[in-house]
């Protein structure tokens, strides 16, 4: 019997002029979970499609089972027990779970209708060893992403499926969601199930994986066992160089207060939280994922506005009540989620830069569009866009160019205080040194920074201060260079009394 249920040898797949697959190569073991890591654009997405059908390979061969395979449609790669699970969920938000785990393939009685009493059963029965808090008649759209995703294996498993690729599935999933799928995809791999892990967090590989495949720049790069690979190692094939230090490191010189926030409290999500903020300082809010960060910041923001306490902005006390007022004070917010949120994909990418500023650029009745492009070059150069065109919408650009897209929205204001919830949420370990290097270069110009992050070496490699939140309370404070990751996970931890859990 052949090693591998699923081999890939010299793919190549071009769209125009673009070449998107490069001579890939890959192998697939039976009853494996195999880490698949590369930055955005490295070709991961169009790996993936080539191996459901939805594009076919210019050349290159593709096995399964030692059996050379062409795949013309999804329906082809379903037929042979191919399924792919995609960070964003593409279900039918208003159908029921029931009908999204039959979508196309309908049971149906004799007289040829729906046997809606039959699929409803089959549904729990595949629901139920997953989770058991999944009601399969709520509408799809009423679950979390991670039961959502829950359902997008129920599914999977209801058409046999015996290889499943898993894109970048922890992206917007809580410490413990990502648990409860790293078990489900452990108890898959046992049964026989090989899986594909697309993933840009290291966390995911270490406790998965047997192997990892690195592609860069559309090429396939190696193989490795994930315990004889080091991590220095693997970001220097990700990225095609060494990274000699994860965080660059900060020459800014810190100042004074600029922002404080004393005592303030919203009922239902967090109490008395105070804190300060100075200039050229980056200051780290943290905690487990549910501890109110995003919150307090949205507060500050004007977003939501404190029941009570006081926000001071150097020196002063400032009320504010809207976003636009937060702007007016010199605050902006670079969001968590930067497509909902931080983004407009409609609009080209010079008209997102503008947005927050659009009065600047007319004049009466005109808008002033040179003025405007020639606002939004220069600061797309200033923080090192990759973008061949700025009349492009974000939607074209990687996860971490968008990212910078929105760093450049807040630029066009007039700022003191930068608050960056998740700055680096779902981009890859090159694209992250980026968005560091510009977050050390606007400390080093005097702006006081608020980062909210959940990721502790991240936290502890750029903060110069950390503020740690458990359950809407701060449970501690730390000097960056005196903390370890067990002392932010104990303060994390404490109950409200501050003793540990």
């Amino acid at each position: 019997m052949n090693d591998f249920i699923l081999e890939l040898k010299d793919v190549v797949k071009t769209f125009g002029g673009v070449t998107a697959l490069n001579g890939v190569h890959f192998q697939l073991k039976r009853g494996e979970i195999h880490a698949l890591m590369g930055e955005n654009g490295a070709g991961k997405s169009t790996f993936i499609k080539v191996i459901t059908g939805v594009h076919q390979p210019d050349s290159g061969i593709m096995l399964l089972e030692g059996e050379k395979i062409t795949l013309r449609s999804t329906a082809d790669s379903a037929k042979l027990g191919i399924a792919a699970i995609y960070q964003h969920v593409t279900a039918f938000p208003d159908l029921s779970v029931t009908e999204n785990i039959f979508m196309g393939q309908e049971i149906k009685n004799k007289v040829g209708l729906y046997n809606w009493k039959l699929m409803t059963q089959r549904a729990k029965e595949l629901i139920q060893p997953l989770s058991n808090e999944i009601d399969v008649s709520k509408p799809m759209g009423a679950l979390s992403v991670a039961r959502q995703q829950l359902v997008e294996i129920a599914k999977a498993l209801s058409r046999d499926a015996r290889i499943l690729i898993m894109d970048e599935p922890t992206a917007s999933l809580t410490r413990t969601e990502c648990e409860q799928l790293y078990q489900i995809a452990e108890r898959l791999r046992d049964e026989g199930v090989s899986i594909i892990f697309i993933t840009h967090k290291f966390e995911d590989m270490y406790r998965l994986a047997s192997r990892v495949t690195v592609f860069r720049d559309s090429r396939y790069i190696g193989s490795w066992d994930v315990d004889k690979i080091s991590n220095q190692k693997l970001i220097a094939e990700m990225v095609g160089r060494e990274l000699s230090q994860m965080y660059p490191t900060k020459t800014s010189k810190i100042g004074d207060v600029v922002l404080e926030v004393e005592d303030i409290s919203k009922e239902g999500y967090f109490k008395n939280v105070s804190f300060q903020v100075k200039k050229g300082e980056i200051l780290a809010l943290t905690g487990l994922v549910g501890a109110g960060r995003t919150e307090v910041c949205q507060n500050i923001f004007g977003i939501m506005k404190p029941d009570s306490g006081t926000i001071k902005l150097e020196g002063k006390e400032v009320k504010i009540k809207t976003p636009i007022d937060a702007l007016q004070y010199g605050i902006g917010l670079l969001p968590e989620d930067r497509q909902i949120q931080g983004l407009v994909n409609e609009l080209p990418i010079y008209q997102n830069v503008s947005s927050a500023v659009i009065s600047r650029f007319t004049k009466g009745l005109f808008l002033q569009e040179d003025e405007e492009i020639k606002n939004a070059i220069a600061l797309c150069q200033k923080i090192q866009l990759k973008a061949k065109d700025i009349s492009a919408p974000p939607s074209s650009l990687s996860g971490g160019n968008q990212q910078k897209v929105v760093f450049a929205k807040l630029l066009s204001c007039d700022l003191k205080v930068l608050i960056l919830d998740e700055p680096t949420k779902g981009i890859d370990v090159g694209a992250k040194y980026s968005i560091y290097e510009i977050m050390n270069e606007l400390a080093s110009n005097g702006y006081a920074i608020i980062m909210v992050s959940s990721e502790m070496p991240e936290v502890l490699g750029m903060a110069d201060r950390i503020v740690v939140m458990k359950s809407g309370r701060v449970t501690g404070q730390f000097e960056s260079g005196k903390t370890t990751q067990e002392m932010i996970l104990e303060a994390s931890l404490k109950h409200k009394d501050g003793k540990g859990e």
